[in-house]
């Protein structure tokens, strides 16, 4: 069996035909037997299906991808799992496993389930016990909320239970493109539950809503300020 995964910087992508390469394994019995990761030729109407096809490919992996293209991919001979996200390497053993699953397909956006990006945010986040991400501008508590999801400058953890607080750089801030969502699927991997920002883009949104992370935009003032009122709002459950 062949496997090809929409692959970006070592996470699934989002989107298989706009990946910027794929990330194909051969496996026998369960076992890897050949890895490659080839570039992405270009993503022209109907030709990537065919493309993988003739590379013999008979599973596709992705976060998501057009009815046409899930079309094209069933003419070929060609199952695709769609609604995957996480680290490459991840994936890879959950297949082996027999432990990988479609999901909600990450190409759709919020409107296309009849509702609005707004309807989405949720204003008043029930926080006891949850760990929470800040978007912020530096690496302390006195740092300003980054208006920026997917390019802020840091992400501050913070975990309502023990009320520890990291700040991580954001690895992804200098992306030509898909920043969101890579920047979402990495707090995801942290567990968080929770996203304070600024502004978050219906890719990004997607993948969060994907992993239950509830999102709260429009967010300012300093981290400082936003962990004392969600110290208040835990106080007061």
């Amino acid at each position: 069996m062949k496997v090809a995964i929409a692959t970006e910087n070592g996470y699934v992508s989002a989107h298989f035909g706009r990946c910027p390469t794929y990330t194909i394994v051969d496996i026998e019995n369960a076992s890897i037997t050949s890895r490659q990761e080839i570039g992405n030729p270009g993503h022209q109407p109907g030709f990537l299906p065919r493309f993988l096809a003739e590379k013999g490919v008979d599973v596709v992996i992705a976060g998501g991808m057009g009815p046409r293209a899930q079309d094209l991919f069933t003419q070929n001979g060609i199952k695709n799992i769609r609604g995957v996200q996480g680290k490459v390497e991840d994936v890879i053993q959950a297949f082996l496993k027999n432990e990988l699953q479609s999901g909600n397909d990450l190409c759709s956006h919020p409107h296309d389930h009849g509702e609005s990006q707004h309807e989405t945010e949720q204003k008043d986040v029930d926080v006891q016990g949850l760990s929470v991400c800040i978007t912020a501008d530096g690496d302390h508590p006195e740092s300003m909320v980054d208006p920026r999801f997917g390019r802020a400058a840091f992400f501050q953890f913070y975990d309502a239970g023990t009320q520890s607080l990291e700040a991580v750089a954001n690895p992804f801030m200098d992306l030509n493109q898909g920043a969101g969502i890579q920047a979402a699927q990495f707090i995801a991997e942290r567990k968080v539950q929770a996203l304070i920002t600024g502004e978050c883009g219906p890719k990004a949104t997607s993948v969060l809503n994907a992993s239950g992370i509830k999102i709260v935009t429009g967010a300012s003032g300093s981290v400082d300020s936003w962990i004392k009122r969600l110290k208040m709002e835990k106080a007061n459950a």
